[in-house]
């Protein structure tokens, strides 16, 4: 990419960036209380074996309890990433906002650029003319040297 080319960038920057806002999510939905799924074990007078009753008994109190601890750690794993999620767009919004500062001083320095550079142009054609006009002074001038020109200057006064 050549300077000319350059010097015609311009970066994009949002209108508003604070506007910027994290999603937020419900999980009240999720923080219900479990222990009212606990379902205690009644023995009962019927003519099915006590031991098989008592055996299935624990077993589905074990379920119980396992699917109660499932839901809590579910529970906390959305809280965690929940925390997670809303420190990753705390950081989005920092970002976008480093971002456009930047975006913002880097479109100042490229402007600061260009006119240095027209400035440049300019200096190195009045540079230019001045040399032009002094090798035609040269040319035209009766006088052989430029030593002679200043002893002529120095007798003027």
């Amino acid at each position: 990419m050549q300077p000319s080319e350059i010097s015609g960038l311009r970066y994009m920057v949002p209108s508003n960036p604070s506007s910027y806002s994290a999603p937020t999510f419900d999980l009240s939905r999720f923080s219900n209380p479990l222990h009212n799924l606990y379902i205690p074990c009644v023995n009962s007078n019927s003519t099915s074996d006590e031991a098989d009753e008592q055996q299935l008994c624990v077993i589905n109190e074990r379920k119980q309890r396992r699917m109660i601890s499932n839901r809590e750690s579910a529970r906390r794993s959305r809280m965690r990433k929940q925390r997670h999620l809303d420190e990753l767009w705390s950081q989005v919004v920092w970002l976008r906002n480093e971002n456009h500062q930047l975006i913002d001083k880097l479109n100042h320095v490229s402007e600061s650029h260009d006119k240095a550079v027209q400035e440049n142009a300019q200096l190195k054609e009045e540079a230019s003319q001045l040399r032009q006009l002094l090798s035609d002074m040269r040319l035209t001038s009766p006088y052989s040297t430029l030593r002679d020109l200043e002893h002529a200057l120095a007798d003027d006064d």
